[in-house]
């Protein structure tokens, strides 16, 4: 798939949604302690803020933004979802650099939060930013109806946890041969890319329509795109990692091969792979076409994802 620049548009709206949850996650991540806590840690507040600022595209939260936005949401209630979802993102990428994981000494550029600090403050601070996102659900400022809140934190809890994320990195483990051996085909990676990568990216579209309270057709096209978005996002991480140069994507790659991960690359080869985007791409494009010209920026997100280089 030839890479294509950004619309302009595209790329300021995406720049701005990152400054805006640059700007809500530094108001947050303080340790000024809130209503109910008895203190806030500095070294602990400090290491969060290392491991969720200062970096990354913001994409998770840009889908939640422009979710909503299709049922004019108020931008507020939207960035607060998106935080929210961004701080479970972070979480699982202080984790998965750990040793025991990934072991990853660079994220976005920067040592990992384990190398910048400790193990057992990279812990804490996984643990820390994944609590703290069900604390920004619950907060009226969220959105005042207190079951639409519940909805929120119910659809992230399960992208996050045990049949979502957690249960992907299980998953993943297990494909590398860490509990005895094993063979994936493509059923197997599907399903298990559809967990650890796929299902916050999914949250991230669905919020939208949570929030917006959405039509049941509206809200299966946003399921439908986002399972689209999740998969082709996946592939391209695969490609980057096969193909990518390490100074422009911010981590270390061609990690996957050297560890015998199941990919999309090892089940399709590169060809294959890349026909296969293309094919997501289609199908994101055809979910959004119940918005009309309103879905354009997530039609444009699904080509970014499928183009990116970092």
């Amino acid at each position: 798939m030839p890479a294509t620049r950004p619309d302009q548009a595209f790329s300021a709206r995406l720049d701005e949604a990152a400054a805006a949850t640059e700007r809500l996650l530094d108001r947050l991540l303080t340790t000024q302690p809130e209503d109910g806590e008895i203190a806030r840690p500095a070294r602990l507040v400090e290491a969060m803020r290392h491991g969720s600022l200062n970096g990354g595209k913001r994409l998770r939260p840009f889908l939640v933004l422009e979710s909503a936005a299709l049922f004019d949401v108020p931008h507020q209630q939207a960035l607060m979802a998106g935080a929210a979802l961004e701080c479970i993102h972070c979480y699982s990428l202080v984790h998965d650099d750990m040793p025991p994981m990934d072991n990853d000494d660079m994220r976005r550029g920067r040592p990992t939060v384990h190398k910048a600090y400790d193990d057992a403050t990279a812990i804490l601070v996984g643990d820390s930013l994944l609590t703290f996102a069900f604390d920004i659900l619950s907060r009226p400022e969220t959105h005042p109806d207190p079951a639409l809140r519940i909805a929120l934190v119910s659809a992230l809890a399960r992208a996050s946890g045990v049949g979502g994320m957690a249960g992907g990195q299980m998953l993943d483990l297990a494909a590398e041969g860490r509990f005895g051996k094993v063979r994936h085909g493509e059923k197997e990676v599907l399903q298990l890319q559809a967990m650890k990568t796929g299902a916050l990216l999914h949250f991230g579209c669905i919020a939208g329509a949570i929030l917006g309270k959405a039509s049941p057709a509206q809200h299966e096209a946003l399921s439908r795109y986002g399972k689209a978005l999740g998969t082709a996002f996946q592939i391209a991480d695969d490609l980057l990692d096969l193909e990518g140069d390490a100074a422009t994507v911010g981590k270390a790659v061609g990690k996957d091969a050297a560890a015998g991960k199941a990919t999309f690359i090892s089940i399709l080869g590169p060809d294959g792979a890349r026909a296969r985007l293309r094919e997501l791409v289609a199908d994101a494009d055809s979910a959004l076409s119940v918005f009309g010209e309103r879905g354009q920026m997530l039609r444009q997100t699904a080509r970014f994802v499928a183009e990116r280089r970092s």
